[in-house]
């Protein structure tokens, strides 16, 4: 069985998730495309012998689309997923569900009236699928360096995406170590801090970077820095300090050069090559279980909805100076 899959948004990250299903994922096609840049859908369209639609409406409703992928502007992940839900369509959003805590739990409630065997709505926290962090929660269930005590973690990006803002920061990058975070421990965060210092000039939009502590329900703090115009490269970190030990990701460099008295290597300039083979597994799992009309083994809407609940209680302690904030879930 062959799943034909509609991609809504076709900027960097939905041509890549559409190359890789025409391509690279087995047991699935591309069939239709949409974007608001109409040239660029029809080149895609083109390249992977799709139709391009005239919108995403359009797109969900089509007869040849059994499944969606949404890679558009996070503001239009709602809306788009609520057109999925009624057209009882299957589909894969990118994160976050929805930068907005009400459309989050506006999803929720609407895939639950429909009591479907299994839920339509997946989120695409791409990390739970990542070799590496994969066996870095093994170690975490195993006690593996003892009882965690404490995670440390970075986020830094070459330059941000124009038209972004402080709060963007934490709903569009922090929020996949937020979802890490929950599904490290299995805990939910309940209460978090904002805090920073003095910020980029290459930025003015935005503080950057930030720092952000999360404490979930046993106890464990989450020390996370984010820094959305690191200018040095793509580079994500993360560390588990237990009773007896630590263990961390191996750096993301692959190779180094030592050469006139230098070593030296070099970092990726996007989260491509870092991530790659965890979208790779995660959009193979994804097509994998509506072939064998099983639940999805991703992130799901209640996971989306709980990231972001940490994410507005992280934007509420920013506009309060810092202050300790609980996550109302």
């Amino acid at each position: 069985m062959t799943i034909r899959v509609g991609v809504i948004g076709v900027g960097v990250m939905g041509s890549d998730h559409a190359r890789a299903l025409q391509h690279v994922v087995s047991g699935a096609t591309v069939s239709a495309v949409t974007d608001l840049a109409a040239d660029r859908a029809d080149a895609l369209a083109g390249e992977l012998g799709a139709r391009a639609f005239g919108s995403a409406d359009e797109l969900i409703a089509a007869d040849e689309v059994d499944a969606v992928v949404i890679a558009s502007p996070d503001h239009r992940h709602a809306a788009q997923v609520m057109s999925c839900l009624q057209n009882r369509k299957p589909v894969l959003c990118e994160k976050p569900l929805a930068p907005n805590l009400d459309d989050c739990r506006a999803i929720v409630d609407a895939q639950n009236d429909l009591a479907l065997p299994h839920p339509l709505v997946s989120v695409g926290f791409m990390r739970r699928f990542d070799p590496g962090y994969v066996e870095l929660a093994a170690a975490v269930a195993t006690d593996a360096v003892g009882e965690a005590l404490m995670v440390r973690c970075s986020h830094r990006n070459v330059a941000s995406h124009p038209g972004g803002d402080s709060a963007a920061t934490i709903t569009n990058t922090a929020i996949h170590e937020i979802d890490v975070a929950r599904w490290l421990f299995k805990s939910e965060i309940v209460e978090v801090s904002w805090h920073a210092g003095r910020s980029t000039p290459n930025d003015p939009t935005r503080q950057d970077p930030q720092l952000l502590l999360l404490r979930n329900a046993h106890g464990v703090l989450m020390v996370l820095d984010i820094f959305v115009n690191a200018r040095y490269g793509y580079d994500v970190r993360c560390e588990v300090l237990g009773v007896d030990g630590a263990i961390s990701l191996a750096p993301t460099p692959l190779t180094w050069i030592d050469r006139a008295l230098q070593s030296r290597t070099a970092y990726p300039e996007n989260w491509r090559p870092r991530f790659a083979e965890a979208y790779r597994l995660q959009s193979q799992a994804w097509i994998d279980s509506l072939a064998a009309e099983r639940p999805s083994p991703l992130a799901t809407a209640e996971d989306g909805l709980a990231a972001t609940a940490v994410a507005a209680a992280l934007i509420d302690s920013m506009k309060n100076n810092g202050a300790p904030t609980a996550v109302q879930h």
